[in-house]
């Protein structure tokens, strides 16, 4: 019986297990990469990157268009549309990351002004945006449940940026030379991904193609999920620029580096949930009961998961970020300490945010990012001015906590899902309970 269940399982752990190894690979580098930086920028300078980066994050959710969901969901169900469905979100990827790389130079010609420090890093690292329509090869090997293959396009670009990176370092380069490790790694990603598609995918890519009325039924389905995704990289990147604003970039690069240690393990839920999706969406349609099962221990292993990284980090954070950072990110530690229990509910939101798809509750979704995102710049004003990066902190907890748990609470439909999300809370007494009882 064990052996037929793994069987059925097989797939998906291993696809997991690639995803895991490869972000932790990933993760590893871009820490070195992230203390030397830090430390050879000092607070001031490593501000002024993470302020650029955070703004280009903020302008590239132009080119989201709410598809990567929509892009696996379609593979998966209509396998017949397949190169239809590829050309046609790729066309609609470029268009959007062309709109905001554009916005963002006019932004920054705005705001910043041209010849500054801050216009070049922002024009440079923001170019990345345009390799971004190469993503969708990403949602076909996820939904074919071969994530080996990404892993293998993203591990290729890290070592591109880490050792560009280190390079520059080592040869005390300027501020501006490090935005151009994230231009390199997206333009390794985008073509190590085409070459295996070509390789191991049935479909040749000049059998792509963009089909008009496709691309309108992605985006009348789409737009929803990608306002509410706008909305999200808001009250996930909108504190360092808010910090910049409010404060300055030295305020900006104590903070940056309690953030990067927080957001680090966030890819855990999205390599998790990313696996099982095809899945769950299988099991929504064939077996209703087991599907909500398999909801539930998957928020139960999400949020478990979660508590035990904000409390590991919270007991270590205060010996850590001196000793590895300096004395000058001594102030980072407190921040972490708030920043991490964010984390519990960023887990349990990646599962969230999978349930949406599959039961087709869009607007939801854009309801609940939305207060996310307004609470969080609400908080970010009031709290900046007075407590500096750990009232920003605070701000990003409390604003996903809003967003991915108490919101779900409001809405009849989504409400079955806040018992599953409150019970999976409690998740690290109820299983060592249920141990107990069956002795």
């Amino acid at each position: 019986m064990f052996a037929n269940a793994y069987q059925g399982i097989r797939p998906y752990l291993h696809n997991t297990f690639w995803i895991i190894g490869e972000k932790l690979l990933v993760m590893g580098l871009g820490f070195a990469a992230t203390v030397l930086v830090a430390r050879y920028l000092e607070p001031e300078g490593f501000g002024t990157l993470a302020y650029a980066t955070s703004l280009v994050a903020l302008f590239g959710v132009s080119g989201h268009l709410g598809l990567h969901g929509l892009v696996v969901r379609e593979i998966v169900k209509r396998p017949e549309l397949r190169a239809e469905t590829l050309g046609t979100a790729a066309f609609l990827k470029f268009l959007g990351v062309l709109a905001g790389y554009l916005a963002l130079l006019m932004y920054a010609v705005a705001f910043e002004g041209p010849g500054t420090v801050s216009f070049a890093l922002i024009a440079i690292a923001g170019a990345a945006l345009l390799f971004a329509p190469v993503d969708v090869v990403d949602y076909w090997f996820n939904a074919l449940v071969q994530a080996r293959y990404v892993s293998i396009a993203r591990l290729s670009a890290q070592l591109a940026f880490v050792g560009l990176t280190l390079l520059f370092v080592f040869r005390g380069s300027y501020v501006v030379m490090f935005a151009i490790p994230y231009l390199l790694q997206a333009i390794v990603a985008a073509i190590v991904l085409l070459l295996l598609f070509r390789a191991k995918a049935n479909i040749r890519l000049s059998a792509w193609r963009f089909d008009g009325r496709h691309a309108r039924e992605l985006l009348k389905q789409g737009w929803v999920i990608y306002l509410a995704s706008f909305f999200a990289v808001i009250y996930l990147k909108i504190d360092q620029v808010m910090l910049r604003w409010l404060a300055d970039s030295a305020e900006v690069g104590v903070y940056a580096v309690a953030a990067r240690l927080s957001e680090v393990w966030y890819f855990i839920p999205t390599a998790i949930v990313a696996s099982v999706f095809p899945k769950l969406i299988d099991l929504r349609a064939s077996d209703e009961a087991l599907f909500t099962q398999r909801l539930q221990q998957l928020f139960d292993s999400l949020a478990v998961l979660g508590m035990a990284i904000a409390i590991l980090v919270t007991l270590v954070a205060p010996w850590l970020i001196p000793w590895i950072f300096g004395m000058d990110y001594a102030a980072s530690a407190a921040i972490l300490v708030i920043h991490t229990w964010a984390s519990v509910f960023i887990f349990l939101r990646a599962a969230l945010s999978k349930w949406i798809l599959i039961e087709n509750a869009l607007y939801f979704s854009l309801l609940t990012q939305g207060l996310g995102a307004l609470s969080n710049v609400i908080l970010n004003y009031f709290l900046i001015p007075v407590y500096g990066g750990q009232g920003a902190a605070w701000a990003t907890l409390a604003s996903y906590a809003i967003a991915s748990f108490f919101a779900v609470f409001l809405y009849p439909r989504t409400r079955p899902v806040f018992w599953l999300m409150l019970n999976a809370l409690f998740a690290p007494v109820r299983y060592p309970f249920r141990l107990l009882t069956l002795r």
